[in-house]
This record gives structure tokens, sequence and C-alpha cells, in this order.
């Protein structure tokens, strides 16, 4: 077992997250904590947490991609990952499974090279397409199942970070991240 900053994981996990070039999410319930807020004028809210907004930019600082794929659509979403600088926002996708499936050709990447990140059975779909499956904390049971890590911190509340800090950790270069938290 390796000792990461948040809990402890398998050695052959761990070692998969240095070859880690792309880091996949959904959306709702992983980078907010699923509630979606509607005013009487339609107006939609979301939260987002700077923890895992520092974190996806330490990613990509340091040569990991990032790509959301979620099943709605949100100007939101747009504006918060353009601001992270996450290059590849796929939204109002049904079929996580075969949007993922052709970003890896566009970006010519294998599996062995891919983690995704859920936290309801939509996105599973996305898992037979990546070497490292991860649940955030409060996952719906059946995709912690299918997970071959969950994260000890729920979606919308730091889970992006623990997972961004674990794969910089696995890459030798946790000590390496400055910046503004966003």
């Amino acid at each position: 077992m390796v000792q990461t900053l948040y809990t402890e994981l398998d050695d052959a996990l761990f070692s998969k997250l240095e070859n880690i070039k792309l880091l996949v999410c959904d959306v709702d319930g992983v980078f907010s904590d699923g509630r979606i807020y509607l005013g009487n004028d339609g107006e939609e809210l979301k939260a987002f947490h700077t923890r895992d907004g520092y974190g996806v930019k330490a990613l990509v600082k340091h040569g990991v991609s990032v790509a959301v794929i979620t099943g709605r659509r949100s100007t939101i979403v747009e504006n918060r990952m353009k601001s992270l600088n996450v290059e590849h926002i796929i939204q109002g996708e049904e079929n996580k499974a075969d949007a993922l499936c052709n970003l890896l050709k566009h970006l010519n990447l294998t599996a062995d090279h891919v983690a995704t990140v859920g936290d309801d059975m939509p996105d599973t779909g996305m898992f037979q397409h990546a070497t490292v499956k991860i649940a955030v904390h409060d996952a719906h049971p059946l995709v912690a199942q299918q997970a071959n890590w969950i994260t000890t911190l729920p979606g919308g509340f730091g889970a992006v970070r623990e997972i961004s800090d674990t794969i910089l950790q696995a890459k030798n270069i946790e000590n390496a991240i400055f910046g503004a938290s966003v």
C-alpha cells in the first residue's frame, strides 16, 4: 500500500496514476455536490469548490489534460471549465462511453493513460475506456462497486482536488505546485 496525502492506495493502482495523461470527469456530483439551484425566473446556480479548481489547474500545468463529459448543457459549466483551462468540454452527451471513445481517438490515447471520475450510473460507461475508474465518496453504490478507487471526499467538496493531488504525487511532482486558488 502507498500512503497518499488522503488515504492508502494499492501499489498497482498508484503506479497506474503515474501514466495518466487525461483525467475525465462528470460535472454534477463530481465538481459540484450534485444539487442544482433554480430561481423563480429559471436562473440556474451551481457551487464549485476552489480547491478542485486549483487541482485542475495544477494538472494542466504539469501536462495532464482534463476533460468533462456531462449529460446536461450549462453556460455555468462552460465558463467554469474555461476558467480552469479545461480543453475538452463535452456537454449534453447522454452516451458518455461513446463521447469518451471519440475523444480518445481524437487525442490518440488508450485507456492505459486515462482516469475517469463519476458519481452516478451514466458515468460508468466511461469506466470501460479507463485504467483508473474513480467514484467520489458519495457516489451511488453501483458506481462505487465498479470503481477501483473511491475518494475520501464527496463530490463538490474537494474530491477532484484529492484526485489531482494523488496523480501529481504518483508523478512525484506534488510539491511543485504554485499559483492562486480559483
